[in-house]
Order: structure tokens, then sequence, then C-alpha cells
């Protein structure tokens, strides 16, 4: 069966995902090759988009413009955290432990949403809290996701706490180690009995998404039970790269005619 030509809305909205992924403001070509339009005709979609303030033109490049930013403030961390809330419950109830999301923002990440079993009640699910990368597993899982030169803005917080930089126990080493295993690892930075470790989610080749992160007591993340926390982590945030690369994605325990389920 011939596959449909693409609608107008289609175009736009290729063009649009083609900027926000990127890794680097893409040219008016850059774009059109990417998206298999003809040159004039991205640039006359591209006009629209401009003018309507979803995408922003700077020079000879495109840039996410400011409706975009605002649904990623607002609207879209609502999403995200609907999407995600199944995969944090399945992930509590395997690990008996806290599961919470984070998203980045300016300089620290902050957690949307968490959830908690009861025998962990005494530990804070900081939910609405800004989390320096120095001191927690989430941030650092998030910041060692970004490309070297996207970091600085998160390093300011541990310098001005006077945490190290360099060295062995240094925030550089602990950010190498979790770009290249995948995982990052808190234990007791933040608060003493209390561990954490992360992963981010990244959907596409940009920058992450957000992190999910279990958290527990410190005495529970034993060296003979860390692979079975990290493949249990690795799982939750393979799902949840899933749901939100999946066209139509919404959120498995909500029906849009009844409302949640």
């Amino acid at each position: 069966m011939p596959e449909a030509p693409r609608t107008a809305v289609d175009k736009a909205l290729d063009l649009v995902e083609a900027v926000a992924r990127s890794p680097h403001p893409p040219r008016l070509t850059d774009l059109a090759e990417e998206v298999g339009l003809h040159r004039a005709t991205a640039y006359r979609v591209l006009l629209d988009l401009v003018r309507r303030g979803w995408v922003l033109r700077a020079g000879d490049r495109y840039l996410p413009g400011t409706a975009v930013l605002q649904l990623s403030s607002s609207a879209a961390r609502n999403s995200l955290t609907a999407i995600a809330r199944p995969v944090l419950t399945e992930l509590s109830a395997r690990t008996g432990m806290m599961a919470n999301l984070q998203v980045l923002e300016d300089d620290r990440s902050r957690v949307i949403d968490a959830v908690r079993p009861e025998r962990l009640a005494m530990i804070s699910d900081l939910i609405g809290e800004g989390l320096p990368v120095h001191r927690f597993a989430g941030p650092l899982a998030l910041v060692a996701a970004l490309a070297p030169a996207a970091r600085f803005p998160y390093l300011r917080p541990a310098e001005a706490a006077g945490h190290p930089l360099e060295g062995p126990e240094g925030l550089l080493a602990d950010l190498e180690r979790a770009e290249r295993t995948g995982f990052a690892e808190e234990h007791g930075r933040n608060e003493q009995p209390v561990a954490s470790l992360a992963r981010a989610v990244s959907p596409t080749s940009g920058a992450p998404v957000c992190a999910v992160t279990v958290v527990g007591l410190d005495a529970e993340f034993t060296p003979s039970r860390l692979p079975d926390l990290r493949e249990h982590l690795r799982e939750a945030t393979d799902a949840l790269r899933r749901l939100l690369t999946a066209p139509g994605t919404s959120s498995p325990s909500a029906d849009p005619a009844n409302g949640p389920v």
C-alpha cells in the first residue's frame, strides 16, 4: 500500500522535531535534507514556524522557538510525568526502593515525580526540589549525558560549595565514570544513610530528556545487589525511552475518553 503523502502539518512537525533534536543549530540545507523536503518548501514552512514562535532564526541557523520552550517547561513536563508514572511504579515495586523522575534546569535537576514505598517514608521524596550535581545521582547522570561544553553551568554550584572538581574524588571524575558506565551512584553525600543510582533517558542524539533514580538505604546498595539494581534501572529507562519515542505516545494508565483508570 503506497505511503500517504505528507500533509502541511506533517512537514511543519518534521521541521520542528529536526530543529529540537539537533545537537547544533542547523542550517536550512541541513534541515531540508534531514526531513526530505525541497529546500524552497522547507524555507516556506520555516517562515510560518518562525512567525508562530515554534522556531527561532539566528543568522542562517535555526533554534527551538519560544513556543517550544514554553511547552518544555510546563505542558511537556506534565506529559512526561504522566507517561513515566507507570514505569516508576513498576521500578519501585521490583526494587522495593523509591523511584523518582528528574529533569534538568539551569544549573541543577528538579524532581518532578516519585513513587515511594511505605517502608521508606523516612526518606524525603524531594518532589519540587532542585538538586545540585555534586550531591545527587540524578543530576550527575543527566549532566554526564550532556556534551562536555554544555556541562559548565552545572559545575558552578559545586565550585561555590567548595566541592573539588579535579582528582580521583572530584566531580569531573564522577562525570567521566557516569558517562562511561551509563549509571551514576551516590552514597551518603546528601543524607548519610541514603544512597541512590540513576540513569539518564535520551530518546534522540541530543540532550537527555530526564533521569530515573532509585533511592534507598545505603546498606541495601551492596556489591552483590548492585548488578540487579542496575539491570532493573536499565529496563525501566529503556521502557521509558521507547514510550517517549513511540508515535502517538500516551500514558498507559489513562483513557483519553474517560480520564485516568
